[in-house]
């Protein structure tokens, strides 16, 4: 399988994909693909890269991907054995390069413009779930049907962009390749001292060529990325284990002293670690 672009099986006659991964990890090679991809975790966690920018998923979370927009979900295998999640693919043409410009589907131009940077929905996730969990058993008609549903939902829903920046060109699959490493390398050794050789000779880069080509394709150096998967590991940490020190957590994290931790975390988050996980509980 290439890595990017990605493209989802299906039947040259399948407008609209119904798909249901049952895995120990998710797919977690960076790739993009043509198709809208609206997503509902029903089991799991994890951390989501979309575009410029890294996110946490988690169990009822209801995410919208845009189309061709890069993006890595990586399990946490320490939390679940199993990460369930069931998504439906499309395009905007998916049924006819007019059908969502009819007068009657005028909103769903708001959707399609707010999936550009992807989207996390805050609000209505009952409801949504409730028509995802139909899909399995209906016909193809029906599965249209609550497609137009749960767009309708999102759109008035409350959410927030999945990122800030996205690259507008279609990655070659060299770059994907390229791309995936250097993220693969990141999130893997975020805990420990990265070296600038070592994330370039991913690449096959020298040192300059591989800090613009990053910057150029994230809109932010690469320890600037390093940084916020070290924040949000360390939010996870806050979260989940309450017994830990703000101090443990920052070593955990990659950080070598908790002054800078608490300055990198407040610039990320508005708030201090200690306020993060005073809201927690």
């Amino acid at each position: 399988m290439k890595v990017l672009p990605f493209k989802i099986p299906k039947p040259e006659q399948e407008a609209l994909v119904y798909q249901e991964d049952h895995e120990v990890v998710f797919y977690d090679q960076l790739h993009q693909h043509e198709e809208i991809q609206i997503s509902y975790i029903v089991e799991g966690s994890g951390s989501l890269i979309v575009g410029d920018s890294i996110n946490e998923f988690q169990k009822n979370d209801i995410l919208v991907i845009g189309e061709n927009i890069p993006h890595v979900f990586r399990s946490d295998s320490q939390v679940t054995s199993t990460s369930v999640m069931y998504t439906l693919f499309f395009t905007k043409t998916s049924f006819g390069k007019g059908f969502f410009n009819i007068p009657d589907l005028e909103n769903t131009q708001a959707f399609f413009k707010e999936t550009e940077y992807g989207i996390k929905v805050f609000s209505k996730q009952k409801k949504i779930i409730k028509h995802f969990n139909k899909l399995k058993n209906q016909s193809k008609i029906q599965r249209i049907g609550s497609l137009l549903k749960i767009m309708d939902l999102i759109i008035d829903a409350k959410k927030q962009p999945l990122s800030s920046f996205v690259y507008r060109k279609k990655y070659t699959d060299d770059e994907g390749k390229r791309m995936s490493a250097v993220f693969e390398h990141a999130m893997e050794h975020f805990n420990e001292s990265v070296s600038l050789d070592v994330v370039a000779e991913k690449a096959n880069m020298s040192k300059n060529a591989f800090c613009r080509y990053f910057k150029k394709r994230t809109n932010k150096t690469f320890f600037q990325f390093l940084i916020e998967i070290r924040i949000e590991n360390a939010c996870k940490l806050l979260y989940r284990d309450p017994d830990l020190s703000i101090a443990v957590i920052s070593e955990m994290s990659g950080f070598q002293n908790i002054t800078n931790f608490n300055r990198k975390f407040k610039e990320l988050k508005g708030i201090t670690p200690s306020q993060y996980r005073a809201q927690c509980y």
